[in-house]
């Protein structure tokens, strides 16, 4: 239900990620003039703090704006490269096994069914660790390294199954990149997390300075993160 609470925390977090999207943090490899950004460290967050849905709905809503700021040509390659980023932010708010198991497990098959990415199936082993992150009992799949992990390895998965359909690559091309790709998601993990601790500590401070009441459904901010002085 979209309260009026509820469609400011919308608003705020649409805002934070379209900044993020505009900070480049490295070049994307075998794509000239783009780049990854700080939207890799926040995007996944918002799912957490507004519930599944909703984190999806505002990081959509900033990716299409920012999609129509730069004048992209509203093409089905460049409308469907908006989606890894959302099933990342589902994988992080979301509890559920399901989805989170299927995406990237779909993502590693369209892969290998790729000529290349047959040649080359070695690299889509990465994708099982957003399946076994979330296949671990609760009390370690929900754990925010493995949450962190499993998000930008879920939106990776998907954006290297639409990146090898669309991008002409080579096998020696992915075999080159797995000691990138072990690097930059771990920097990814790290920033999602280390995002997600300092986002609660501030958001519950704001909150309790200003007396602001907020349902936990509109807001979910986790209490083992917070600082109270």
């Amino acid at each position: 239900m979209f309260t009026k609470k509820r469609l400011i925390f919308i608003a705020i977090f649409t805002i934070l990620v379209l900044a993020g999207k505009n900070i480049n943090f490295s070049p994307l490899i075998g794509a000239e003039n783009q780049f990854f950004t700080l939207f890799q460290f926040f995007g996944p967050i918002a799912g957490a703090f507004l519930g599944s849905v909703f984190g999806v709905i505002a990081v959509l809503a900033a990716e299409m704006i920012d999609f129509f700021i730069a004048g992209k040509e509203a093409t089905w390659i460049n409308i469907m490269r908006l989606a890894p980023m959302l099933f990342a932010v589902y994988y992080f708010g979301s509890k559920k096994k399901s989805l989170n198991v299927v995406v990237p497990l779909i993502a590693a098959v369209l892969f290998v069914l790729h000529p290349v990415g047959r040649q080359a199936w070695i690299y889509s082993l990465f994708w099982t660790i957003p399946i076994i992150a979330r296949l671990l009992p609760a009390k370690y799949a929900l754990s925010v390294p493995l949450r962190s992990l499993g998000a930008t390895f879920t939106a990776h998965s998907v954006g290297s199954a639409l990146f090898i359909w669309t991008i002409p690559t080579t096998p020696g091309m992915w075999i080159s990149l797995i000691p990138i790709t072990a690097f930059e998601r771990l920097m990814f993990a790290a920033g999602i997390g280390i995002s997600y601790v300092g986002f609660n500590a501030l958001l519950d401070k704001v909150i309790d300075k200003f007396k602001i009441k907020v349902p936990s459904d509109v807001l979910r901010i986790e209490k083992r993160f917070t600082i109270r002085g």
